[in-house]
């Protein structure tokens, strides 16, 4: 795995702009790290590297946030497996798109095999984001 250092939200935000030029079609992404370390930023900065001018925010209440052919995950409020599945969310890995989730050891059984991963930890400014 890769590092980065990122001592703002900026800087967070265009790392995450530049790492979704390497993103393709049928990618799962996994954000990764505890409450506050910045993963709707990294879906925001990923989501506007692949050419989408919406407002983002966390789909925390929708669960899923579509953008195009981008599908932004917020799976916190995920009780089970079983419910994830009821509200069709593995329907999502199937459609071609690229999948942003964050809590995604909330449905760790219902992931594809190959999925990548960004972990974001750190407090204050600095953020350590490993890739």
């Amino acid at each position: 795995m890769a590092v980065f250092y990122s001592h703002s939200e900026e800087e967070t935000y265009l790392w995450a702009k530049e790492y979704a030029k390497g993103l393709k079609k049928g990618d799962v992404v996994c954000l990764d790290g505890p409450m506050g370390a910045g993963k709707t930023v990294l879906a925001k900065g990923m989501i506007a590297g692949m050419g989408y001018t919406d407002d983002v925010t966390s789909p925390t209440y929708a669960y899923v946030n579509e953008y195009g052919d981008v599908f932004h995950f917020d799976c916190y409020r995920i009780e089970s497996e079983g419910q994830a599945y009821g509200l069709g969310l593995a329907d999502y890995f199937e459609r071609g798109g690229i999948c942003l989730i964050e809590w995604s050891q909330n449905i760790v059984t219902l992931l594809p095999k190959d999925v990548k991963r960004v972990r974001i930890t750190g407090s204050g400014e600095t953020r350590e984001i490993e890739f």
